[in-house]
């Protein structure tokens, strides 16, 4: 098992921390993995992404090279990378905030994930996480259990709860689609 999979977006977003999250539960399914990430000269707003690898078996190379699922959430980010994923892969475009999706090689999924983010906690800054939720049950990266604990233990003390509740609220918006 391998999976390579790319979160992208603007800075601010909170895209880094949840690929750190990701791999996270990768090391709790007793997976390899390697994060990786980079960002613009901008604290908020440059171009961000976080690069996930997952694997059973020893990695070799850091960087992601053929994603099998990509997350854009946000216009810049779908023009630089929807392109990216792999024949047979899995594109997940943030609905809400990305006007125009060029044609993929993977299966499109687009979820509003910063309105369910927003309906289910009153917060937009949870998206990252609600993301997370809808990325996992449609691509199958790690197991629920796991993601719950890498996100219970890596969000800011005292908004356990609320972030748990926007990653169950991106479980319940995938589950609808598929």
């Amino acid at each position: 098992m391998r999976r390579e999979i790319r979160l992208s977006g603007y800075g601010g977003q909170g895209l880094i921390l949840a690929g750190i999250i990701l791999a996270e539960a990768g090391m709790y399914d007793g997976h390899e993995v390697v994060q990786t990430q980079s960002y613009g000269p901008e604290a908020r707003g440059g171009a961000s992404k976080a690069e996930v690898i997952i694997s059973s078996d020893p990695i070799d190379y850091p960087k992601v090279t053929a994603p099998d699922v990509v997350l854009i959430m946000s216009d810049a980010a779908c023009a630089r990378y929807a392109c990216s994923v792999e024949t047979g892969g899995t594109l997940i475009v943030d609905s809400g905030l990305v006007a125009q999706v060029p044609p993929t090689k993977g299966e499109l999924y687009k979820v509003a994930i910063t309105d369910v983010a927003s309906k289910a906690t009153g917060k937009t800054i949870t998206a990252n996480i609600t993301a997370l939720g809808v990325l996992n049950t449609i691509a199958k990266i790690v197991s629920p259990e796991s993601l719950e604990r890498a996100v219970a233990g890596r969000v800011p003390r005292g908004t356990q709860e609320l972030n748990l509740k926007a990653l169950r609220a991106g479980v319940e918006a995938a589950a609808a689609l598929l």
